[in-house]
Formats: structure tokens, sequence, C-alpha cells
């Protein structure tokens, strides 16, 4: 004989995953990463040129050039001793210094093939820390 109750039925468990909080935790974070990303890069400002490098004209004031050797010692091409090395300090008050007696001073980076990156970035740096407004990067022209 049957029984004429009903047993109660089971409701049925899904196991699915929604996957719409995700979505949206996903989009909040390259939203995030989008704005956050150019804060973060880090440089040193170097005006390139436009146009194919031409030697500087005649009439202007000779640059000053700020050289690294194979050891990475720093030397200025202005002060009492062209010849001898310098220090972050002298460096950057020789520089301070002929900015001061002349704001429009050109200043060119000059370094040692075997130099690496780095040192030439630190010197960089320390030009502007300085004041130099921009900086030439000196070359020589292939063979």
């Amino acid at each position: 004989m049957r029984h004429s109750y009903r047993s109660p039925r089971r409701k049925r468990v899904i196991a699915e995953i929604n996957v719409v909080p995700y979505i949206d935790v996903m989009l909040v974070l390259l939203i995030i990463f989008m704005v956050t990303a150019p804060l973060v890069t880090q440089g040193v400002k170097v005006d390139l040129p436009q146009a194919v490098s031409e030697a500087l004209p005649e009439e202007t004031t000779p640059p000053i050039i700020a050289s690294i050797d194979k050891q990475g010692r720093y030397y200025l091409s202005s002060g009492e001793n062209a010849d001898a090395p310098l220090d972050d300090n002298e460096m950057t008050r020789l520089v301070e210094d002929q900015l001061l007696l002349d704001p429009r001073t050109q200043f060119i980076v000059k370094g040692d093939g075997d130099v690496d990156y780095k040192t030439v970035v630190k010197l960089m740096v320390l030009l502007q820390q300085a004041g130099v407004p921009s900086l030439g990067l000196m070359t020589e022209p292939d063979e």
C-alpha cells in the first residue's frame, strides 16, 4: 500500500561558480593599475634631438663636458683642474657655480664606451639635481 503523504523532495545543490563578482573585481583592479602605472615610473628627463644631430654652431659658447672614464670617475671640462677626478659633491658645486655665472650654459655628457648605463644615468641625475635644465650626449660618428 502506498502512503498518501508525499516525501519531502530535496532541492538539488547547484555546483556552479558565479563568475560575475570575479569579473567585477578584475575590472576594478585593471582600472587601479591603469591609473597608478604612469605615477610609478621613474626616469631622468632628457631632451632628445628631433632631427639628425649636427655640430654646435661656432658662435655659441663652448659647452661644459661632464665625462666618465672606464672606472666610473667623473670629470668636468671647467674648473681649476679639468684632469682631476671629482666626487659627487664637487661635481654638483662646480655645476651650480657655472649655472650662477651663465644660466644658458650647455652641458654635454661624454661617457666611455665601456661604462655601464647605470653610471651614466647616475651622472645625469647628479647634473639634473644641480639645476641643469637639459643635457646633450656626446657621440662619435661610425667609421
